[in-house]
């Protein structure tokens, strides 16, 4: 008999990680073998090989962010997957999950089913990307000269958080010409003249969280 897939539960809501575990132990080859309520613990539990896979949460309030926590799982050698389960669809949070290292990017309303698949697809050593998160990437692949780069992103989020430029540059350890520069792309390429329009712009467009 096949050995059942053992999940981690990473998620800094109690209710949450019930639910999850409710939806998950009703699958024969699943089993949820540790939860953490933070992402370091997660880190941590990680390392001691007990389970396949783990569903990580981005945003744990203080503490480490799930895309900090994604990479330092995957950067062990013989590491579980890491299934990304968020509320969070921006550009800005997917391209930084991808970049840590995740197998897959799920939004928390996916239906049962295909929360299910996904984690059989991350087990498996595949992609498994919500279709939604799927065409965003396929988007900016198709537009690359549009698209915000990581780094523009980066400094967009910060401007939105009413960082001024030298506290950005601070933060990001870049000169402030180069955070000027930065902004001037990101203006260009959102068509706007200022960073008050380029926050709404980018909102709009999900590329930064509301």
């Amino acid at each position: 008999m096949t050995e059942p897939i053992g999940l981690l539960l990473a998620d800094d809501h109690p209710v949450v990680r019930a639910g999850l575990r409710a939806v998950l132990d009703t699958e024969p080859d699943f089993r949820v073998v540790a939860e953490a309520a933070t992402a370091e613990r997660a880190v941590a539990l990680a390392a001691t090989g007990v389970c396949d896979v783990v569903l990580m949460d981005l945003q744990f309030g203080s503490g480490m962010h799930g895309a900090e926590a994604t990479a330092a799982i995957t950067a062990a050698p013989d590491a579980p997957r890491v299934l990304i389960l968020t509320t969070y669809d921006s550009d800005a949070d997917i391209l930084a999950a991808v970049e840590a290292g995740a197998a897959g990017y799920l939004l928390k309303d996916a239906p049962p089913e295909e929360l299910a698949a996904a984690v059989r697809t991350a087990a498996a050593g595949r992609s498994a990307l919500a279709p939604e998160v799927a065409h965003r990437l396929m988007d900016r692949m198709r537009t690359p000269a549009q698209a915000l780069t990581k780094r523009e992103l980066e400094v967009l989020r910060l401007v939105s958080a009413g960082l001024s430029n030298q506290q950005i540059s601070k933060k990001l350890f870049l000169s402030q010409a180069t955070v000027k520069s930065h902004l001037v792309h990101i203006y260009a390429k959102l068509g706007v003249d200022s960073r008050t329009s380029a926050v709404a712009a980018a909102t709009a467009r999900r590329l930064i969280r509301r």
